[in-house]
């Protein structure tokens, strides 16, 4: 069973490893396109749209982005810069070498399990490890060794009406709303920009809290120190942030019916967050660096990631997962852990990057 491979890009910025990387790249791109409704079609609509938005949100990384695209010369890079289909079950608390972050990411697309690595990136306040995929210019999950680690959820849709026969009216109005602000950045982008000049947890904390988004997310922070972990629930211009019971799933702390829990595996979305948020929560101050917390209702067909981090130590443990013939998910790579200043660099892979090896099987 392979690793996950770390990819140095302390030189520069992701695209600039693509030309080596292109063919796992574009398989980013046929894993997430090739599961959708035509959607080679929605590619070629929605790309000029959401390049436009992407200017017009003020984000540092569209230039990034257009190299991805240009690069691959394939359509549908900028609508995946777009999207935000994800669902994931994330937990903060406390080890004995400090706050400890746990969380699963939860994709529908097969091959992004197979697909993930971490790559190692730097700014002006560090360096950083950002478990990702080639091609992607955002941050969903990362650690900064010595000051904070953070993971975004995706949170509850607004409902408009009732009526479960216009449920597919509000997916494409929620989406809509995301696209027609300007001044608001892409939560992943905003992430990345923390993790590149935010120098401690709580210069992040204020800036997660704080900074216009394009749309509705769920944050978790932990730091260095005892009782630096919090869940920062965001809407576009306004923030909640709770410094208790630090796990959460993809719903609100205090339920509104205005708003629509999103879901990832069996059941209703609003019993199935609460089913994934308990499980996970069992967990808390029990060390287990195998994952062997993955287990259902947290591991569910659509998990692609598992991942472990605690920013004292800057320790970070990841593993890919696929679909199974069970309905739920198997693990593909193995668990491979990282951590800055300690690593063994034992190879390289076609594209040039190190290769780490991995602590278990």
């Amino acid at each position: 069973m392979k690793s996950v491979v770390l990819i140095d890009a302390l030189d520069g910025a992701a695209g600039c490893h693509l030309i080596q990387c292109e063919a796992e790249a574009l398989a980013v791109r046929d894993a997430c396109l090739g599961w959708l409704p035509l959607g080679g079609l929605l590619a070629r609509l929605a790309d000029p749209i959401v390049r436009t938005w992407m200017r017009r949100a003020g984000t540092a990384y569209a230039a990034e982005i257009d190299s991805v695209a240009r690069t691959l010369k394939k359509p549908g890079i900028w609508l995946l810069h777009g999207a935000y289909l994800f669902g994931c079950t994330a937990l903060g608390d406390e080890s004995e070498e400090g706050p400890r972050l746990r969380r699963t990411l939860d994709w529908p697309f097969p091959g992004l399990g197979r697909l993930a690595e971490v790559r190692r990136q730097r700014g002006s306040a560090g360096e950083f490890l950002n478990v990702t995929w080639p091609g992607f210019v955002g941050v969903l999950t990362a650690v900064a060794p010595a000051r904070f680690a953070a993971s975004i959820n995706q949170a509850p849709m607004r409902r408009r009406w009732r009526s479960p026969m216009l449920l597919w009216l509000d997916y494409a109005l929620n989406a809509l709303a995301g696209l027609r602000g300007s001044g608001r950045l892409p939560p992943e982008h905003l992430l990345r920009h923390v993790f590149e000049t935010c120098t401690s947890f709580d210069d992040a904390r204020h800036r997660l809290e704080t900074e216009p988004v394009a749309r509705p997310v769920l944050f978790l922070l932990v730091g260095t120190k005892p009782g630096e972990r919090i869940v920062i629930e965001r809407e576009e211009t306004a923030a909640r942030t709770h410094r208790d019971d630090t796990v959460f799933a993809n719903d609100w702390r205090e339920r509104h019916p205005k708003w629509r829990p999103r879901g990832c595996g069996d059941g209703e979305p609003v019993e199935n967050n609460i089913r994934r948020r308990s499980a996970l929560a069992a967990w808390t101050g029990r060390d287990a660096h195998d994952f062997a917390w993955v287990t259902a209702p947290v591991l569910n067909a659509c998990t692609r990631l598992s991942v472990e981090m605690c920013p004292a130590t800057g320790e970070l443990t990841v593993a890919g997962w696929e679909v199974d013939d069970r309905g739920s998910a198997g693990r593909v790579t193995a668990v491979t852990s990282f951590q800055i200043g300690r690593e063994r660099l034992v190879g390289t892979r076609p594209c040039g990057a190190h290769v780490l090896l991995a602590d278990g099987a």
